[in-house]
């Protein structure tokens, strides 16, 4: 199941290499949402890994961006002490402030879309 939020990007991190063939990086968006009158900020840290850790690069401190993410937990042990773990896996980030200003693919190569009242139902089921 995959979540998304949109927020100011208000911090990147740098990429840690964990193992060998383990790498991680964190990033923060800030969101605010109103609640009765009054504003709540909240600061939201996300996690990527491996080939995903290059995501953020494409945005600066400031812009606002959408973040898809899907969320992981982990049970970890140790020395009889067990701990749970919850991170929030990036997996695409996108750009807030160009929603709706580009065109689809098919519109921007001369498709238009039938308007829904001429759209027939053909389907056996």
């Amino acid at each position: 199941m995959g979540f998304d939020v949109t927020g100011k990007l208000v911090a990147k991190f740098d990429t840690v290499q964990r193992t060998e063939t383990f790498r991680t990086r964190e990033f923060v968006v800030e969101t605010n949402e109103d609640i009765n009158g009054r504003i709540i900020t909240n600061y939201i840290k996300f996690q990527s890994v491996q080939d995903r850790t290059a995501l953020v690069d494409r945005y600066n401190i400031g812009d606002e961006v959408k973040v898809h993410f899907n969320i992981k937990g982990t049970r970890w042990e140790k020395n009889g002490q067990v701990n749970y773990i919850t991170n929030l896996d990036a997996w695409r980030i996108e750009n807030a402030g160009m929603q709706g200003a580009a065109k689809p693919a098919a519109q921007a190569a001369g498709f238009t879309p039938a308007a829904p009242d001429t759209v027939v139902d053909d389907l056996p089921f």
